[in-house]
């Protein structure tokens, strides 16, 4: 056969091995970068039953304490972003037990909010380069002005590469009835506040990395969650990592008092970082001891830290 014939059928094969073999060195070099939520129920001083006695001001239990340790060495995360932390030093109490175990996170976010007892905190192994947590915002429900809870954290974390991962990390109104007004209504009006603070990151840089994720009080039929989401289809809508266990089971959460299982915590993606979820490495922790660490179960969501 011609030579020059023979380049002309060949060539545009090679051409195509040659750059599939780029696209495949570029996703073994690229960092996985491994993102846990974790409610951790009460990491903090309160009222609690101790030897049968009410003690108005014990920690979180040591055995409790060692059943969130060892779920987090398990995973491995890169990035945790955690619900029910209490002060700085209980903060640095859960630091100083990971590093223990091998898991650094120099890089620290606490928000402090109307809550002040129950903090959300954010720990990471990369720096984070720009903090926009809110902790004042109110919203109104008849005459009552009343605050959001817990705020919501929000950092940016650089990766290695000048990869850019936006968090935000939200614990919203629990079931539990309060004497200031109605609980579905206080979620959802969060709920409402949430949105918009995602609408303006969304449209500040459509192509944001944005993760939103925490411990939302609500199942995915529900008002605020479909709020939170967006509109289907659109380039603001947040799209929920459905997330399983080993068993194909995706609950996160047991409310003891009502014997319910139910899936309340959630991890979203914006579409500019849909492309970077690597679903293969995406899950929720089952151990046998799980509930004796906290009533949620941790969620493991892992990226790739290249813009795809």
């Amino acid at each position: 056969m011609d030579h020059r014939r023979f380049l002309r059928i060949i060539g545009p094969t090679c051409l195509t091995l040659v750059c599939l073999g780029s696209l495949l060195l570029s996703a073994v070099a690229a960092e996985r970068l491994r993102f846990v939520a974790y409610n951790v129920e009460n990491y903090l001083p309160m009222e609690r039953r101790v030897n049968g006695d009410s003690v108005p001001s014990a920690p979180k239990p040591e055995s409790e304490k060692r059943v969130v340790v060892a779920s987090l060495v398990e995973l491995a995360p890169d990035i945790i972003g955690l619900a029910e932390m209490g002060d700085l030093a209980q903060v640095e109490d859960l630091r100083g037990r990971l590093a223990a175990q091998g898991l650094k996170y120099p890089h620290v976010e606490w928000v402090d909010a109307a809550d002040a007892e129950r903090h959300l905190v954010l720990l990471s192994r990369h720096p984070i380069v720009e903090r926009n947590s809110v902790k004042d915002l109110t919203y109104r429900i008849g005459d009552q002005e009343l605050p959001v809870q817990r705020g919501f954290l929000d950092v940016t974390v650089a990766v290695k590469g000048g990869y850019r991962l936006r968090c935000v990390g939200v614990h919203l109104k629990s079931k539990r009835s309060v004497p200031e007004a109605d609980e579905t209504l206080m979620r959802r009006n969060e709920a409402e506040l949430l949105r918009r603070h995602v609408d303006a990151i969304l449209t500040a840089g459509p192509k944001t990395n944005l993760l939103v994720y925490g411990d939302f009080n609500d199942t995915r039929n529900e008002t605020p969650i479909r709020s939170i989401q967006g509109k289907r289809g659109t380039d603001r809508y947040l799209e929920t990592i459905y997330l399983k266990d080993d068993q194909g089971l995706s609950w996160t959460h047991f409310w003891e008092y009502a014997d319910l299982y139910s899936r309340i915590d959630f991890v979203m993606v914006a579409p500019g970082l849909r492309p970077e979820v690597d679903f293969s490495g995406c899950r929720i922790l089952r151990r046998k001891d799980w509930n004796e660490g906290s009533d949620h179960r941790p969620l493991l969501v892992t990226l790739t830290a290249e813009e795809r």
